[in-house]
């Protein structure tokens, strides 16, 4: 009696995985987040920037610093996402340093808010420029949770044996 043996090998490939760009991430949680958190900062910076008749220029300063500095910060992140630049210097834990400047950037642009909100003096674009940095505050706290999942994870509470 022959036996006849068929193999049958299928190759499948993802257009996600390959390529210069990473599309995919622009529409995951993680890159509409960087994308909101941008805009929300530019707003801010903008709204404070392009106001007139500040009561305390050092305080409008550091607002405008903080939201400036965290808006190219994640910009960056976000284009070296986007461009997969990440996977170019893999000795760099790229998850624990967003970590770090989202932790980071949740105190100093929630202090920034704060100090505006108290000395906006009433005017409207300063009060516009605290309440885009609250949003972008909020925000940040998503991101800090989205990443430590990531980071953290369920991770099993006892060995089975």
């Amino acid at each position: 009696m022959s036996h006849t043996v068929v193999t049958t090998t299928t190759t499948t490939r993802s257009s996600s995985g390959e390529g210069f760009l990473n599309l995919g991430y622009t529409r995951s949680v993680q890159g509409l987040l960087k994308i909101a958190q941008v805009v929300a900062l530019l707003i801010a910076f903008l709204c404070v920037h392009c106001a007139r008749g500040w009561t305390d220029y050092s305080a409008f300063r550091y607002f405008e610093v903080v939201t400036l500095w965290f808006l190219i910060a994640f910009l960056i992140f976000y284009l070296m996402y986007v461009f997969r630049l990440q996977s170019k210097i893999p000795c760099i834990n790229w998850t624990m340093t967003e970590l770090l400047h989202y932790g980071v950037g949740t105190i100093l642009v929630f202090i920034a808010s704060i100090v505006a909100a108290v000395k906006s003096g009433g005017l409207s674009e300063l009060e516009a420029g605290s309440a885009f940095g609250f949003i972008a505050t909020f925000l940040l706290a998503v991101s800090i949770w989205t990443s430590y999942k990531v980071t953290c994870g369920s991770q099993p509470t006892s060995a089975s044996v």
